[in-house]
């Protein structure tokens, strides 16, 4: 169960919406909403309300100092919604 959940991504948008009780995860591309539930119940200890998930795409990245690029991986993001006055601690 825990290799579903692969860490708790901080970002601006994130930060934003933790305010609200979503919480961004990375988790596993194999990972069903139903799965990704119960692990952060699990991992967490707290009540899932929502689960939304999106596949992400990797991109192109330029290696520094030559003209080869190479391309990221394609992720999994998940956006959990928690019960009010539960919290996922980030660190």
């Amino acid at each position: 169960m825990n290799m579903i959940i692969k860490r708790v991504l901080l970002t601006e948008k994130g930060s934003r919406l933790a305010v609200l009780n979503q919480y961004f995860l990375e988790v596993d591309r194999q990972a069903t909403k139903p799965q990704i539930r119960k692990a952060v119940e699990e991992k967490f200890g707290v009540h899932v309300l929502k689960v939304r998930t999106s596949n992400m795409k990797g991109g192109l990245r330029t290696i520094r100092g030559t003209r080869r690029q190479q391309t990221e991986p394609t992720w999994k993001r998940a956006i959990v919604e928690v019960k009010p006055g539960e919290r996922i601690e980030t660190l």
